[in-house]
């Protein structure tokens, strides 16, 4: 027994359980809007964007923060309005913003060799540099999401599933993709430290995807995926320590594996389902 409450006498353990589990929430919540707009390529995309500011900020002795911040911001503004003109793809528009922000963040690297292991936390995330900074920082930015969520729910609901008729309804859809973009940047800057740049996108998606299989209402899905987003969050913080691997793979792993378990049950129930209406498998 003692063996199992080892790792909570260490306080960087503690402070790091508490953002991946909050972390896991988070990026649950924002996630579920990205998975049913098809977006999921954009907390990919914003991840490596911020990851340049983050290095920026790191090399001119700006806190990280403030520096990661102000470039995420402006990374999404950036995406959101050229995404919108259609000539231009949302992906492709992510692709040439985000990705040539990221090999910014190389060039600074490359030129900068001190940066090394700093460099390999913001890439797999990594529970020893988690702070009560930190912690706040990531509670904060849950409740801020939370409470906007909760205040545009519908508005940000009728745009997920039909933008062109909120649009024609009255929705200010321009303003709610702009503020949802605001959002997942801060989502990304706050779990940065704790998941890395690498694994943001599949802590984003994998809850929500999971959640999916399971249900086809919005507000079951929004619910089941927190849940999923926490629990794998806290577990997967819990085993880094043990295995002794980056904190953001753990949590990323215990995601899969979940993800693993409920699509095998969900695809024998559904192949129950057919055999009972005598629908032949394929």
């Amino acid at each position: 027994m003692e063996f199992l409450v080892e790792p909570f006498r260490f306080e960087f353990f503690r402070n790091g359980l508490i953002v991946a589990a909050v972390a896991g929430g988070l990026c649950a919540v924002v996630g579920t809007y990205v998975v049913l707009r098809n977006m999921s390529y954009i907390g990919h995309g914003l991840a490596h964007a911020i990851f340049g500011g983050a290095v920026a900020s790191f090399l001119a002795g700006i806190n990280f923060y403030l520096g990661a911040g102000a470039w995420g911001v402006a990374s999404a503004l950036m995406v959101n309005r050229v995404a919108r003109r259609r000539t231009i793809s949302a992906d492709a528009a992510i692709g040439v913003i985000t990705t040539a922000s990221f090999a910014l963040g190389v060039a600074l690297i490359s030129r900068a060799r001190g940066f090394t292991r700093n460099f390999e936390a913001a890439l797999f995330g990594n529970v020893l540099g988690v702070e009560k900074l930190d912690v706040v920082i990531v509670i904060g930015v849950a409740l801020i999401v939370s409470l906007v969520i909760v205040i545009l729910y519908r508005p940000f609901l009728f745009l997920t599933f039909d933008p062109e008729v909120a649009e024609v309804f009255g929705v200010r859809t321009a303003r709610l993709d702009a503020l949802f973009a605001l959002l997942l940047a801060a989502t990304v800057i706050a779990t940065m430290q704790v998941l890395g740049v690498t694994l943001i996108a599949a802590a984003l998606v994998i809850p929500p995807v999971v959640a999916r299989l399971m249900t086809d209402r919005f507000r079951t899905m929004l619910a089941l995926s927190v849940v999923i987003g926490t629990v794998s969050g806290f577990a997967g913080m819990y085993l880094s320590f043990y295995l002794d691997i980056a904190s953001g793979a753990a949590i990323v792993l215990t995601q899969a594996t979940i993800f693993t378990f409920a699509y095998l049950a969900t695809a024998q129930n559904r192949a129950g389902h057919k055999r009972s209406l005598g629908v032949p498998a394929h």
